[in-house]
């Protein structure tokens, strides 16, 4: 596992642009102070980057998350406490992995590797909807769709894509059908997926909610290392009172 620290600051200046933070705010570092930033009504995130803290949301919420140390806004249920008068619904907590370089997954035998939409649709169609929720490879534009053999007409067995994510890193997303599970073709697509974004000189990105034990163990297996964590809840609109 390698993650070399020259290549942390592109990590923060990703998550600066994506933020909106003021330039340097992240990305230069030397700061334990946490950022705070005035940003969209319909949520709040907590960032949590190596030592760096970010929370952005509406100035109120902002103001009353000055009473809460880091530690307690990366706790989902202290964020849902924080903001229970505007309707917070959560959207949980991610840990954050990256990597600059990989070792490479080499399959046992020769695999065939689908580019195609129409396979990774197919992959979707056999996992559960929480599943396909939370990895989203329809919003991933580069996928490598791992065949169960190499013979026409095969079905898929395991899908990992990526999609730039503010220029600078590739967030990657891996589904695999429960029949196909335990096997290592998670890891094999991953590894696939991974390579092709470094090549193209991105740093690989990936989120895991930290109860899910099984993406955890997979980050970990093809070389990713754990940086940071991002928690967000979702807010409903404030009404405005009528006069």
């Amino acid at each position: 596992m390698t993650f070399d620290a020259s290549s942390a600051p592109i990590v923060r200046l990703a998550w600066e642009r994506h933020l909106g933070l003021p330039a340097d705010s992240l990305a230069g570092g030397g700061s334990d102070a946490r950022i705070n930033q005035a940003g969209e009504a319909g949520s709040l995130t907590f960032l949590r980057l190596w030592d760096q803290a970010v929370l952005t949301g509406p100035p109120e919420l902002l103001r009353a998350a000055e009473a809460y140390s880091d530690d307690d806004l990366s706790d989902h249920a202290n964020m849902l406490r924080l903001t229970r008068d505007d309707g917070g619904r959560g959207r949980g907590t991610q840990a954050l992995y990256y990597a600059d370089d990989m070792p490479l997954h080499e399959p046992a035998e020769t695999v065939m590797v689908s580019r195609g939409n129409p396979e990774a649709a197919a992959l979707e169609a056999m996992c559960p909807p929480d599943d396909v929720n939370d990895v989203g490879l329809a919003a991933l534009p580069h996928k490598f769709t791992v065949m169960e053999s190499g013979d026409p007409g095969a079905g898929p067995a395991a899908c990992a894509a990526y999609a730039e994510f503010a220029g600078l890193l590739a967030q990657l997303g891996t589904l695999v059908p429960p029949q196909y599970r335990r096997r290592g073709l998670g890891a094999l697509a991953t590894s696939i997926a991974a390579h092709e974004a470094l090549a193209t000189g991105l740093i690989v990105q990936w989120r895991a909610d930290i109860n899910n034990a099984g993406a955890h163990a997979l980050a970990l297996s093809v070389g990713l290392n754990v940086a940071g964590l991002q928690t967000s809840v979702a807010l409903q609109p404030r009404q405005t009172p009528h006069r």
